[in-house]
């Protein structure tokens, strides 16, 4: 079996967009909604660049807004394929915005996208392994890994026809709620 390999680096993606006015929400803040959609054209752009064929997105991981993004701001978006599986991969994100009269950096988000590579048919395909070359990259697919393990067991807790709503109720009633049965 002849299986491909790529580095890390050959499917990194960086993007730069100056927020306008257009992007904003009614609080004069940018609408977190663009910037969600800028993330997913980064992860679909990263991953194709890694399977070489057209990807989906499968699910997004770990929204976290955590600074506001002002209009004005320049954003730049880093992309990188953190993890692979048989037909998915695991893509990075990294959100910062720039004052351009400042020269002052933020970091707005961190997300993670499960993106899967697909045929022309829609099946999924495999995609190529990934060769870690440094400690970050082993550091960041260990991670993914555990980040992939968690979400299976959260799945599979709270699959819909296993899901039993009583043994949960002692902790349900210690929070702001009023049951009515």
């Amino acid at each position: 079996m002849n299986e491909k390999f790529k580095e890390i680096s050959d499917s990194h993606v960086t993007i730069s967009i100056l927020m306008l006015p257009s992007h904003s929400n009614f609080n004069g803040k940018i609408h977190g909604g663009h910037v969600l959609s800028l993330m997913d054209q980064i992860a679909f752009a990263c991953a194709s660049k890694h399977s070489g064929v057209y990807c989906v997105t499968a699910s997004v991981d770990t929204v976290d807004f955590l600074k506001p993004i002002e209009i004005g701001e320049l954003v730049t978006m880093k992309a990188s394929v953190n993890f692979v599986g048989t037909s998915s991969m695991l893509i990075g994100i990294r959100v910062e915005a720039e004052n351009i009269k400042t020269g002052e950096c933020k970091h707005c988000n961190s997300s993670y996208f499960t993106m899967v590579a697909k045929d022309s048919d829609g099946k999924s395909v495999p995609v190529p392994g990934l060769i870690l070359k440094t400690k970050d990259d082993i550091r960041r697919f260990a991670k993914s890994i555990k980040r992939y393990d968690n979400k299976k067991k959260r799945r599979e807790e709270f699959h819909e026809t296993d899901f039993v709503s009583e043994e949960y109720k002692h902790i349900v009633e210690t929070y702001k709620v009023k049951i009515e049965q």
